[in-house]
């Protein structure tokens, strides 16, 4: 069992690693060069950088200082669980893009990362924007599947969530996210800059869709917990889900226990994780993939 759980601590480490790095090259060599605002720390940094343009303050140094500034706020307001599980992204992410933004410059390799410096750069542009929305949907997919976070403005969400127990942290995430597209198309002045940037966030969100939340399929958790209500009560906030709960007889034990089932699309698998780690560490979970689902709610 040590071993099994050492593998699969390897393996997740190694997935948000490789993630985070496909997430900094994207971002350095594709996003950054043509100051694209997709929102997160990188459309931050652009607007920024529009509006405070410092000679000595770089885009990948404003990313770097807003990286572990957010990193350090998570690990104040929402604990030590949730930092560890941004820490990997929080060191890898500003150190990649700093590394992956010098290989971009036009006077390395010949300047072949150095997109803008092409013959045609209208087209670069639009490149820019598909290929990166795109590999930052990969780099982010990767990381989730490691069991990681890409923490970021996230934090930011999660953090007013906490303070504001009856805002659903979904819709926190977009508005925070869509405020950091609009601070940037309003820096950029650009109307085709910023059309650009959304068209690449839409890229992303479809490649995590497709490669980690799984589009439409569906799944059901079993979950066992002395805090069922709690967590109860969150799924349905949160998910909007309905659950059962059963009676059921711990084998061992023989102690009576309460068993909490719900169905849930596989975009809503995180955020179920993150509501039973919040109130119970030690719940036991069975998830379990689901072939068909009828009823209220599901076709």
């Amino acid at each position: 069992m040590k071993k099994e759980l050492l593998f699969r601590l390897i393996k997740n480490t190694g997935l948000v690693a490789l993630g985070t790095l496909i997430l900094a090259f994207a971002t350095a060599v594709f996003i950054l060069p043509f100051d694209l605002v997709i929102g997160g720390m990188s459309g931050l940094a652009v607007g920024i950088d529009r509006l405070c343009p410092w000679e000595c303050v770089s885009k990948d140094l404003l990313i770097t200082l807003l990286c572990w500034g957010l990193f350090l706020l998570g690990f104040l307001l929402l604990g030590k669980r949730f930092a560890a599980k941004t820490l990997v992204s929080a060191l890898l992410y500003p150190i990649g893009v700093a590394a992956f933004s010098r290989l971009a410059e036009p006077n390395v390799l010949g300047g072949f990362f150095h997109l803008p410096a092409g013959e045609h750069p209208q087209i670069a542009m639009l490149l820019g924007a598909l290929f990166g929305g795109l590999l930052i949907g990969v780099g982010c997919s990767l990381t989730f599947l490691g069991g990681g976070s890409s923490g970021g403005t996230d934090i930011i969400a999660f953090s007013l969530c906490k303070y504001f127990k009856k805002w659903r942290s979904s819709y926190v995430i977009f508005a925070v996210d869509a405020s950091i597209i609009l601070f940037g198309m309003i820096a950029l002045g650009d109307l085709t800059r910023s059309l650009l940037g959304i068209l690449s966030a839409f890229l992303c969100a479809l490649a995590v869709d497709r490669l980690f939340l799984g589009g439409n399929r569906a799944l059901s958790a079993q979950i066992i917990s002395d805090h069922y209500e709690e967590i109860n009560q969150a799924i349905i906030k949160h998910l909007q889900r309905t659950t059962t709960l059963l009676s059921a007889k711990g084998g061992y034990s023989g102690a009576d226990k309460t068993m909490l089932q719900v169905s849930f699309s596989m975009r809503q698998y995180a955020l179920l994780m993150m509501i039973i780690e919040q109130y119970d560490p030690n719940a036991f979970v069975t998830v379990l993939k689901v072939q068909e689902i009828n009823g209220e709610g599901w076709r």
